[in-house]
């Protein structure tokens, strides 16, 4: 019975899906990614478009997954990666004419990535709960300072604890791990251990490429 009841709720939300990518023509979502993706809440203005990739995962829970796409916005989700919603709400926010994108097998638990011009995160890393990433100011300082944007690069296997906020022009490399709470407002080298307000390197990490 129960069997039957998850194949008849996957039917459905095959449905509400096919629904879903008739209002927003720029969506485009593999048939093999989860279907509860149809929980979700899209918000995609003209010309803006979101391709979610094969083995995309994310929780049965409607209305915790946000995307918040403004005309031209572009953004891709790579195959494999997991919107987790379990713990919070996940949004994701692409501005007027930004990119943003999230590498195969990532794990984004219960965060908030907003990219006015550009971010990308690696393969198999993983952003905790409550984490922010900006890549812009948000708002202009005064008449005479206007918002400054810079993208920001997240590498492959990095791990970036909750409650972490990375801003503008930030770089981590590769296999680098971030302490919670941290702001990191700098760049962090590959193989790094860093923490702080702002987040400093502290330490060492070694390859983490077989971490689950």
């Amino acid at each position: 019975m129960r069997a039957l009841e998850m194949r008849a709720f996957d039917a459905w939300n095959r449905v509400r899906l096919a629904c879903v990518r008739v209002r927003n023509p720029g969506l485009e979502i593999d048939p093999r990614a989860s279907s509860n993706l149809a929980l979700a809440r899209y918000n995609m203005g003209p010309g803006a478009t979101l391709r979610i990739a094969a083995g995309v995962v994310t929780e049965r829970i409607a209305g915790r997954l946000h995307f918040v796409l403004y005309p031209g916005a572009a953004v891709e989700i790579q195959a494999g990666a997991w919107l987790r919603t379990e713990v919070s709400d996940l949004h994701i926010v692409a501005y007027e004419g930004a990119r943003l994108v999230i590498g195969p097998e990532t794990l984004l638990n219960g965060c908030f990535v907003s990219a006015k011009l550009d971010v990308q995160i690696g393969r198999r890393s993983m952003l905790g709960p409550g984490t922010r990433i900006y890549d812009a100011d948000q708002h202009d300082m005064d008449a005479e300072r206007p918002e400054r944007k810079e993208p920001v690069r997240i590498g492959e296997f990095v791990w970036v604890a909750g409650d972490c906020t990375i801003l503008r022009g930030v770089q981590i490399g590769d296999h680098s791990v971030v302490g919670v709470g941290s702001l990191v407002t700098g760049d962090i080298p590959a193989h790094t251990l860093a923490y702080g307000r702002p987040a400093r390197p502290c330490g060492t990490v070694g390859d983490r490429t077989h971490t689950s």
